[in-house]
């Protein structure tokens, strides 16, 4: 079995904290290294929440903080109806940090990761691409070294969904679309699920009921933090289960065939009504020649998902 060096850009976050447990237990993948990026709370929160999931989750890799705000210098915006207000749906979170937080800051420890390790590491980002952005201003020559890169974010309108901070935005994106904009017309090989597919499936009251009383101590951990965020999705959508968003950027870099892609270099708008709006020109498009997508990198758009094997995949990494 090939095992893959991955790096995890987050927010955490209950999505992220259900992704970044799920990331940790596949023998798959191998991390070795979390930035924190703002996004579902600020910046000094889910930094605490990502050294309080290393301690609780038990992964060795480093953390770092990463940006605090968006490339346009802009900070807020925080998603604290959705995820509680710590972040991680109000279960107990320490004050105190657990362990050391790594002294570099995050968009600095992704580049000296991938350059340790070049042409290994995926980076699997579920947050802004706030980070991101910033390491590729500071030594673009990293897009040549990544494996992939793999982001939850943005909206296509495949299958209807084509946002859900505005009718065309997904939240990510939306968050910092020039760091988004940056991230997908660099020269490297980049992956976006989105809600295309991360809104085709739910983890519904059965699902997390059967991960809670069958998973052990992780299981019961993931039905806790997941029940301020199955709330927020009952008020919000009349939904009984959550959407399972982040870990299907997890799942990709662990079983590509449950997802269908679509190529052709993507933008993003960065301002004006349509701020943070994702849009894809697919391969052999018949659009005349010269416009704002085609000097760009074609990158690849999951368009559908198999759900069963989604679920199944995500219970069975906890229920044995």
């Amino acid at each position: 079995m090939t095992v893959r060096k991955v790096i995890f850009d987050t927010d955490p976050g209950v999505d992220d904290a259900m992704a970044l447990m799920f990331l940790a237990r596949r023998p798959e993948l191998e991390l070795i290294g979390v930035s924190t990026v703002l996004g579902n709370a600020g910046i000094e929160q889910v930094t605490r929440n990502a050294l309080f999931l290393r301690d609780r989750i038990g992964f060795d890799a480093p953390v770092a903080q990463g940006s605090g705000v968006t490339l346009a210098g802009i900070s807020g915006n925080e998603a604290l109806h959705v995820h509680g207000r710590n972040g991680l749906g109000d279960i107990a979170v320490p004050e105190g940090a657990a362990g050391p937080l790594d002294e570099r800051r995050g968009h600095r420890m992704i580049i000296d990761l991938v350059r340790a390790h070049p042409h290994e590491v995926t980076i699997i980002a579920v947050g802004r691409l706030t980070n991101l952005a910033r390491a590729l201003e500071k030594d673009p020559e990293i897009a040549r070294l990544v494996r992939e890169v793999v982001v939850m974010g943005g909206a296509f309108g495949t299958h209807g969904h084509t946002g859900n901070v505005s009718p065309v935005a997904e939240a990510n994106l939306f968050g910092d679309p020039d760091a988004a904009d940056i991230v997908f017309t660099a020269p490297w090989p980049v992956t976006i699920v989105g809600l295309d597919v991360s809104q085709e499936v739910v983890m519904d009251e059965g699902f997390l009921r059967c991960l809670g009383e069958s998973g052990g101590e992780d299981g019961r951990f993931l039905r806790d933090v997941s029940r301020f965020y199955q709330e927020f999705h009952r008020r919000s959508r009349g939904l009984d289960g959550i959407f399972a968003h982040d870990s299907l950027a997890v799942a990709f870099a662990v079983r590509p065939e449950l997802f269908t892609l679509r190529r052709g270099p993507v933008r993003v708008v960065s301002n004006g009504l349509a701020v943070g709006q994702s849009i894809q020109k697919p391969e052999g498009a018949p659009f005349p020649p010269g416009g704002a997508w085609d000097a760009h990198p074609a990158q690849s758009v999951a368009t559908g998902i198999d759900t069963s094997g989604f679920l199944r995949l995500y219970a069975e990494t906890f229920i044995r």
